[in-house]
């Protein structure tokens, strides 16, 4: 490890989206004198990717008001983009990386951030139909809202039930797009949260006017004169004049593999962030990361791990011994609903709702492995986030029957098992 770096060192990054930026700037923090040089495909300065299935999607905004960094703070930490450029390989050995063009860039650390791509089903036709866009970068959007100006009657069909696809729907029905969801599952959300969360998301798009019909395979789009045509297998059919697909992602993690690290649902990782190599380290989406508090590998697609995984590895590029040890959070928008989740769910062998009384909408779903609490999700209610998080963190035992009840004031002390 590298208690104080030297100034002829390098550190390479190959990703510049939340975990690759905000390494570079935890590494420089912790100490780092060497460069610091971020590699990534995409040639937009490095953005937020929450916003685009939600603001950046219907305000018009330019990409630049939704950076992660403005381009003078790379400048004046010393950190060095390249962006539009391709790596193409790894080499271990020699401690270099081969860019598309065939440049040789040399490396004394390397940090893997290559997050992940969105699944495009196989579905016939899917690729060469004009106006068929998945939900993943900056560069998509552009074409949604180019797309949306062209068209003459706004229809979309969005393909896919998960969070994405919910939120893309929910956004493009506030600016008067005319929304179908098609999820091939029994019901949204199937793989994440519980059936009544299901049942609420469900519901509250039906009540704003965008269908979401479940159960629906599909088989194929046909080009039409002036429109396409969605198939399903059951026999069903669904103009469109855009389709987007929001059918989940598929990890990055290519180069880690043709290089020879270890490959586990993603880039298997210590709790310090490195890898099967003492010179590489992996961060966010693209790694499969031991998790102290459920005692388990897991994979994870948000901001906050990629955040938390970057401090981790600057800190341990710099010669401390920082341990990963958080618990997961995410969030979703949709209409005028706030949905905060915290934990993970899998396991779960019960289920309590806590309503609140005084509020329309606004309920939490909490999720126990016997009396062991794993997770909530709260809707509409920051209270429920904030002391589910302080009980999952503690593993302090609830009193389940006062957590349903919503006569009796909800704070941490009233809920406490006796």
């Amino acid at each position: 490890m590298v208690a104080n770096s030297s100034n002829n060192e390098i550190c390479v990054v190959l990703g510049a989206s939340h975990a690759g930026v905000n390494f570079a700037f935890s590494l420089r923090r912790e100490g780092w004198n060497g460069a610091i040089i971020l590699f990534d495909s995409d040639p937009e300065l490095p953005y937020h990717r929450p916003p685009l299935s939600k603001t950046y999607l219907t305000n018009g905004d330019d990409i630049e008001k939704n950076l992660l960094k403005p381009a003078e703070s790379y400048k004046k930490e010393g950190i060095s983009l390249r962006l539009g450029t391709t790596v193409s390989t790894i080499n271990r050995e020699a401690h270099t990386i081969t860019l598309e063009d065939g440049d040789v860039q040399p490396y004394d650390k390397l940090v893997i951030a290559t997050g992940a791509r969105p699944i495009i089903p196989p579905i016939p036709s899917i690729d060469t139909s004009k106006n068929v866009f998945p939900i993943r970068t900056a560069k998509d959007i552009t074409h949604i809202r180019s797309a949306l100006e062209q068209s003459e009657d706004n229809r979309i069909v969005i393909v896919g039930g998960g969070y994405i696809g919910l939120e893309a729907a929910a956004s493009l029905k506030k600016i008067g797009a005319h929304v179908t969801v098609l999820e091939r599952e029994e019901r949204v959300l199937a793989r994440v949260t519980a059936p009544e969360m299901s049942h609420f998301f469900q519901e509250l798009h039906t009540e704003n006017g965008v269908p979401i019909l479940t159960a629906k395979d599909v088989k194929a789009i046909e080009t039409q004169k002036k429109y396409y045509e969605v198939l399903c297998t059951d026999g069903s059919r669904y103009k469109a004049d855009i389709i987007l697909i929001g059918c989940g992602i598929r990890v990055n993690k290519e180069l880690a593999e043709e290089a020879g690290l270890d490959i586990e649902n993603g880039i298997r990782v210590n709790s310090m962030a490195c890898t099967n190599d003492t010179d590489i380290y992996a961060i966010g989406d693209c790694t499969f990361h031991y998790n102290p508090h459920y005692d388990r590998f897991i994979r994870l697609e948000c901001v906050q791990n990629a955040v938390d995984q970057a401090k981790v590895a600057a800190a341990a590029i710099c010669g401390k011994e920082p341990i990963y040890d958080a618990i997961p959070w995410f969030w979703s928008d949709q209409y005028d609903i706030k949905l905060q989740m915290v934990g993970l769910s899998e396991g779960y062998d019960r289920v309590l709702v806590r309503k609140e009384s005084n509020r329309d909408k606004c309920f939490s779903i909490w999720y126990f492995k016997g009396d062991t609490l794993l997770a909530v999700d709260a809707v509409n209610n920051a209270k429920a986030y904030v002391y589910g998080t302080k009980f999952i963190k503690s593993g302090e035992k609830i009193d389940t029957s006062k957590l349903v009840d919503s006569s009796i004031e909800f704070k941490p002390a009233n809920l406490l098992a006796e």
